[in-house]
């Protein structure tokens, strides 16, 4: 059965996307725990620190058994009713991943996103879902401009747009991808998410240069120590560094599939064995 979403009438949408933006400081970062179903809505939306909620398509996925490229947005939309009947109940703003925006569907993506679900922002890669290819920069430009003036004909002119850089994580430098990104701002978007590769160290150095190139208003993932990251870069780090914005993508997700695979061996015990 679908999830009831009352979603608040168009002049509080287009009043809650204004207030969401103004959220976006840089030093004073919004802090998004990117969820992925109704339960992790609902816990994380019941924490005194959650300002905003946010989806994380591959999360989603998974939670369906699927890949993250083979995510249509059908199964997209309909996987985050629950998502947004929670931040409506809540009061509080909604964002959500449209992966690369689905090709020539990008403007009825948005659309939908705001006349079904409520949101009031979206985060937009510029790379294609399903192969990994980089867009064209001059497509990827084009595409936030599109997707803000989609928004804007829906009745939400401050729409929030975090516009994904991914020219680093593709084998890029990151020069490239703060050049993207500046034109990714100028285009309209509220924020550039720079992904840096998982095996190159997120130095605080060059954190530092793509924060101060794009005058803070950068989304970063934060990340741990391991084999690769010598030194951990906690939320508390990426605020002092300069960013606007941090969100962990699929990481809740992974926590969870972790504690319910420890679990589920335990329920097991040496029966499992």
């Amino acid at each position: 059965m679908a999830t009831p979403i009352l979603i608040p009438p168009i002049p509080e949408l287009a009043a809650r996307a204004q207030a969401f933006k103004a959220l976006h400081t840089p030093g004073n970062p919004l802090v998004l725990a990117n969820v992925y179903d109704g339960a992790s809505a609902r816990i994380v939306a019941s924490l005194p620190q959650c300002r905003a909620l946010a989806s994380a398509s591959y999360a989603l996925a998974k939670a369906i058994g699927t890949e993250d490229g083979q995510l249509t947005l059908e199964q997209n939309l309909a996987l985050l009713a629950p998502v947004a009947a929670v931040a409506h109940e809540r009061g509080l703003p909604l964002t959500v991943d449209l992966q690369d925006g689905y090709g020539d569907r990008l403007e009825e993506a948005v659309r939908r996103a705001v006349a079904e679900l409520g949101a009031v922002g979206a985060n937009l890669e510029d790379s294609h879902r399903e192969d990994g290819r980089m867009m064209g920069e001059a497509e990827a430009v084009g595409r936030v401009a599109r997707a803000r003036l989609a928004a804007a004909d829906a009745g939400v002119p401050d729409f929030v747009v975090n516009a994904r850089s991914d020219t680093f994580l593709m084998g890029g430098t990151l020069d490239e991808a703060i050049r993207r990104g500046k034109s990714y701002l100028e285009a309209g978007a509220t924020t550039v998410f720079v992904f840096w590769p998982f095996d190159r160290e997120m130095l605080e150095e060059d954190v530092k240069r793509v924060v101060d190139a794009l005058g803070g208003m950068v989304n970063i993932l934060p990340r741990t120590a391991s084999q690769v990251q010598t030194k951990a870069l906690s939320t508390a780090d990426l605020a002092r560094l300069g960013a606007a914005r941090v969100s962990v993508g699929p990481l809740l997700y992974r926590a969870a599939a972790e504690a319910l695979t420890a679990k589920a061996k335990e329920v097991f015990g040496p029966l499992g064995a």
